[in-house]
């Protein structure tokens, strides 16, 4: 699709496990399994955001390409807007697709399910979600949860993102997936807009958009992918790649 950009932002400083895009995964850094999951996706060209030297070089020995961002980004978004300006100055993607540098186990068909609700014309950005199936989940803030009204079998509107146990009552839970899917100027439009109030209260990014009118629609697909954020995250997906290197 010549018209779909996918970027995955990429930095060094993480909190809690400072230079996890680096951390060795079954013999290759993380990026470099994210990259590979994004390439196999086939919806477009990819390219890595980064404000590290160390990053764009292990990306472009891998065959990548890596384009250098400021280091001062408050969000992966913004730095994904910045990348966009550099990878593809004469506007050519119209479809811009945030891929987090810390999904190494992400399926790409998961990507392409995003992207294809972009489809529908009156969405402006596409995510995805997984039902909830381990119970301590239900409950766990790290897990964001989407609520929305069902489309169909497999499709989402969301109404809202939350870290509490939500919705209340019988039925499924949907465990937020960090992939997002843009319409380009909803993008340009969304990283232009201020931290809004439920986003500062949640620290969920993505209500920003919801509280400004925008509409997001969920793909639900068939699990969650495992997010690397601690040492604890990290062993795990070395036991899990391991296993099909």
């Amino acid at each position: 699709m010549a018209d779909t950009l996918i970027l995955i932002p990429a930095r060094m400083a993480a909190t809690r496990l400072p230079g996890k895009p680096l951390a060795d995964i079954a013999g290759l850094p993380m990026i470099v399994h994210v990259l590979r999951r994004a390439e196999a996706a086939a919806v477009g060209p990819v390219v890595v955001a980064t404000d590290s030297p160390e990053i764009e070089a292990v990306v472009q020995k891998a065959g990548g390409r890596a384009v250098m961002t400021r280091a001062d980004h408050a969000s992966g978004s913004d730095r994904v807007f910045e990348a966009l300006g550099i990878a593809d100055p004469a506007g050519r993607a119209k479809l811009v697709v945030n891929v987090q540098g810390d999904l190494p186990t992400l399926a790409p068909i998961d990507i392409t399910a995003a992207v294809a609700l972009l489809d529908d014309a009156a969405v402006d950005i596409a995510t995805v979600a997984a039902e909830i199936t381990c119970a301590e989940e239900r409950d766990d803030p790290s897990v964001v949860k989407v609520v929305g009204s069902a489309l169909g079998p497999a499709r989402l509107r969301a109404l809202y993102f939350t870290r509490a146990t939500a919705p209340y009552g019988e039925g499924p839970l949907y465990h937020h997936i960090g992939l997002y899917a843009y319409r380009r100027p909803a993008l340009e439009r969304f990283v232009g807009l201020p931290p809004s109030p439920l986003e500062r209260r949640e620290k969920l990014e993505q209500l920003r958009a919801l509280e400004a009118g925008m509409r997001i629609d969920v793909a639900i697909v068939e699990s969650a992918p495992l997010g690397v954020d601690t040492p604890e995250d990290l062993a795990r997906a070395r036991v899990m790649l391991s296993k099909h290197s």
